[in-house]
């Protein structure tokens, strides 16, 4: 195994990281941060001591003898003489403790190690209150851990400095672990929190059954987790789902959709088992099936998003656009809640060395700007909001390119027009009405005539946080770019409109008394204004979050081909063609992607261009190209710590079940690679071994 290095903060007052994690307990909600490692060091020949460091880590267990065992590899990392922060140092870990936080328990697990010497294990509470160690406690922090370190792993969220990641389950004594906890733990799933498109965490919707699917996806051993699923079952048959979700995994479909008949039949309104009955019909191209049971999950679970945006994708399918934008508009969404992150103390210094082996020298050269290398980026591609977008506005937002990537944006906004109140045409309906009142002597107070029903359920809250520049200012009118992008127009407010009734879903959006008016205006138009909706005002802004996409998108195309044309050179920074990867690739325009990504790669390194193109590969089965992002992204984890990242596992699993492993051995030992290089890949193929991946083949087999 190519050894990785050790980040290290290095602290003014010895002590005061730990003392500002107990500090921030009460204020955890959800997961709790990466688990924190405390080092107090000596002078090696003085032993005085001198200097105390900490940094982040997730994946390891927090029992007593595997920190103790983690810390002692710290012993030999630095090492005499080693050069830390810039001179030689002689120094000596003289005691470590480790944090490790309990969501369910609400404490954090502290293990404090002396070396050489003893190890003592304990909790500490949301008051700063030392309690003892019980085999429950333990239990509930194991399994904690093994979510964080699956749930972190590729989470933008949680990119801190100093932070090591490891696979939590990488042998056949550490999955065996697993499963007994997870076994254990199960029935109290719910208190482990959720995803954030969850509102009310369940027995069958929170983190533990997320990072449960997670392990059989990256291991492959459904078979393990069928049997451990059968005799949950056995005591809780709401568990069926998950079953029914484990066959359809692992490609077991007869016995799937005979399972499935039969719980459902027995359980005809388990919003899962129907989302789960509407995912397959959708695959199978039985959309009129999967529109049914998609209906049904949302009647059983109306306050969730899950079963909503199951039932748009399922619109969108069908080509009944209008009804996805209806049913979108209905979605139930969440305010996003941020990371347990808590404020530290100032660093005295920071330390962040690079591994001896394993990187590749163009990945070490990646945060240096080369000699004339524009750096600068366009204000217009810095505030794109459709990037600061999270939880269920971000996939309320997927959902609404979708539709645009299928009909184009001028359609949409045609639809749009037709299916909601739109601002002016309000406005014009009240004048009118007023009009006409007057002329007819009604005496009816002005208020009666701006009285609508909210279509079906009430308001939805959590309207995103994003700013649209100045074009997004001033939405009452339509205006046009030079792309012939077409502004939105704004739908009409539902605080404007008084006297709101909630009526059930398909009523009139105006009084009987209203719509009399209105016929004495407009003649035939009230019936199809009676039919639209209010528009929500989280979906309203997603409109003009996608107009500043598409105007910018449209901009750069037509900025490009200008300067083809003229044979002139196109220059961008790196971010700038980093961003400009993203948007197209948000946008669904995967060739230009893949050309702005490239671009930012003939710059220099890109982790984050390689990262958008290796999503691209995989879509398109690009196995060489596919190969080598995952080479050089797993060689820039290795420099930043990270020697676990599920989004790499997979991409390296498809290849082995491709490629199969000894061809794939060949073609990255026939490269250029350092040897170091391949031995930080052959951890890959140890894990194909240990989990027997489809398509691994042993060297002895000769197969």
């Amino acid at each position: 195994m190519v050894a990785p290095a050790v980040p290290e903060i290095q602290e003014i007052e010895i002590g005061e990281a730990v003392s500002a994690r107990t500090a921030a307990l009460a204020s955890f909600h959800s997961l709790g941060p990466p688990d924190l490692v405390h080092l107090t060091k000596v002078h090696a020949r003085t032993g005085v001591k001198e200097a105390s460091t900490y940094h982040y880590v997730t994946g390891i267990d927090p029992s007593s003898a595997s920190v103790a065992a983690y810390l002692n590899t710290l012993t030999y990392a630095p090492g005499e003489g080693q050069i830390w922060f810039g001179k030689v140092q002689h120094w000596d870990i003289q005691s470590g403790v480790y944090c490790c936080y309990n969501s369910i328990s609400r404490v954090d697990l502290r293990v404090r190690v002396h070396i050489p010497g003893s190890v003592e294990a304990f909790v500490i509470d949301e008051r700063g209150e030392k309690h003892p160690l019980t085999d429950q406690l333990m239990l509930e922090t194991y399994v904690c851990s093994v979510i964080r370190a699956l749930i972190y792993a590729d989470n933008d969220d949680y990119n801190i400095t100093a932070y090591r990641r490891f696979n939590p389950i990488s042998s056949p004594e550490e999955e065996e672990r697993f499963l007994d906890a997870a076994s254990k733990m199960f029935s109290r799933g719910w208190q482990f929190g959720s995803d954030v498109d969850v509102q009310v965490p369940t027995l069958l919707s929170n983190n533990l059954t997320t990072v449960f699917f997670k392990y059989l996806e990256l291991t492959g051993r459904y078979t393990q987790g069928v049997n451990l699923l059968e005799k949950l079952r056995a005591n809780e048959p709401d568990f069926d789902a998950l079953l029914a979700r484990a066959y359809l995994d692992m490609d077991e479909e007869v016995k799937a959709v005979d399972f499935l008949h039969q719980s459902i039949a027995a359980s005809p309104r388990d919003p899962n088992l129907l989302e789960i009955q509407t995912r397959f019909c959708s695959t199978k191209g039985r959309l009129d099936f999967a529109l049914a049971t998609a209906k049904r999950a949302v009647d059983s679970a109306p306050s969730e998003f899950g079963p909503w945006a199951r039932l748009v994708k399922v619109y969108i399918e069908m080509q009944d656009f209008k009804s996805a934008l209806l049913t979108l508009n209905s979605c139930p969404m969440f305010p996003y809640q941020s990371v347990d992150l808590h404020r530290m103390p100032v660093a005295q210094r920071v330390h962040l060395p690079i591994a001896a082996e394993g990187v590749m020298q163009d990945i070490i050269d990646d945060a240096v700007a080369g000699e004339g290398e524009p750096t600068t980026v366009d204000p217009a591609l810095a505030r794109l909001p459709a990037s600061s977008l999270r939880g269920t506005f971000s996939k309320a937002y997927d959902m609404l390119v979708e539709i645009v990537h299928e009909i184009g944006w001028d359609v949409l906004l045609k639809y749009r027009s037709e299916v909601f109140i739109m601002e002016e045409e309000y406005r014009n309906l009240k004048t009118e009405t007023s009009s006409i009142k007057k002329v007819s002597n009604h005496n009816r107070a002005d208020s009666n005539a701006s009285r609508v029903a909210v279509n079906g359920r009430p308001s939805t809250v959590g309207t995103p946080e994003v700013a649209v520049g100045e074009e997004g200012e001033n939405a009452g009118t339509t205006t046009v770019v030079s792309a012939d992008i077409s502004k939105p127009e704004s739908s009409i407010d539902a605080e404007i409109v008084k006297g709101s009734e909630d009526h059930h879903h398909g009523s009139s959006l105006l009084s009987a008394a209203d719509g009399e008016a209105a016929t004495e205006v407009v003649g035939t138009e009230p019936s199809t204004f009676r039919s639209k909706r209010l528009c929500e005002r989280w979906l309203d802004n997603l409109f003009m979050v996608m107009y500043e996409d598409m105007r910018v998108y449209t901009l750069w195309r037509a900025e490009w081909q200008h300067y083809k044309a003229q044979n002139l050179a196109y220059r961008k920074s790196l971010r700038e063609w980093e961003i400009l990867g993203e948007l197209a690739l948000r946008m669904k325009h995967e060739p230009e992607s893949s050309e702005a990504f490239g671009q930012a790669l003939e710059i220099r390194f890109s982790a984050r261009a390689l990262r958008g193109l290796l999503q691209i590969y995989e879509k398109h089965n690009d196995f060489i190209n596919m190969l080598h992002a995952t080479i050089k992204l797993s060689s820039y984890n290795h420099r930043w710590y990270k020697e676990y990242s599920p989004m790499l596992i997979l991409a390296m699993k498809k290849l082995v079940y491709e490629e199969g492993s000894q061809k794939l051995r060949n073609m990255i030992q026939g490269s250029d690679y350092s040897s170091s290089v391949v031995e930080l890949m052959d951890e890959y193929f140890e894990l194909a071994r240990t989990f027997r991946w489809p398509g691994y083949e042993d060297d002895e087999d000769g197969k």
